[in-house]
């Protein structure tokens, strides 16, 4: 349990620190991309449904003891390689938040955006093409150009942007940084 809770602390600032993120009620959440699970497991901490999607869920903290090789059942967990097209596409208007944190795929936009209920909310950061100046990754594929996050939710109402130096673990990297609202209609 000790494990859980280390990770818990470790979740991004942007959302334990983000008053309408705290206010939401009992949620369907989406960790996509989730690697360790420590974004999503902050929203599992506070009651909420998560579902966790990555290639592989070897790195995923569980959110509570699990009994024998048994994943907890209130929480759904995918190995979904998303870029490889083997991976069925996200249900339509099923989670009321997405997160996405460190991950880039482009042709994934549409899904994500699809898969968020209307007046539902995404949270999304991740790298800038500024990052290749000071570390990984470089690869211009997984580095968002200035103002192409918040441009790909332009219908969306804007409750957070940033673009610039973001510090967390004691590390610093460039990167972008939104939560939007989907239309209700």
């Amino acid at each position: 349990m000790q494990e859980k809770k280390l990770k818990v602390e470790f979740s991004s600032r942007l959302i334990t620190e983000n008053q309408e993120l705290n206010l939401l009620d009992k949620s369907e959440v989406l960790d996509l991309a989730c690697g360790s699970g420590r974004n999503g497991l902050w929203f599992a901490d506070k009651g909420h449904r998560v579902t966790f999607i990555d290639k592989s869920l070897a790195n995923l903290c569980m959110p509570s003891e699990p009994q024998a090789d048994s994943m907890p059942t209130e929480h759904t967990y995918l190995a979904w390689d998303l870029e490889d097209g083997s991976a069925p596409e996200l249900a339509q208007n099923k989670y009321d938040l997405v997160l996405v944190f460190n991950y880039l795929h482009r042709p994934l936009f549409p899904q994500i955006a699809a898969t968020v209920k209307p007046g539902g909310l995404i949270v999304y950061e991740t790298f800038i093409d500024k990052q290749a100046e000071i570390g990984r990754p470089r690869n211009p594929k997984f580095l968002l150009k200035s103002n192409e996050l918040k441009n790909e939710f332009e219908k969306w109402t804007l409750l957070h942007y940033f673009e610039g130096e973001v510090m967390s673990d004691l590390n610093l990297s460039y990167k972008a940084q939104l939560i939007a609202r989907k239309p209700s209609c």
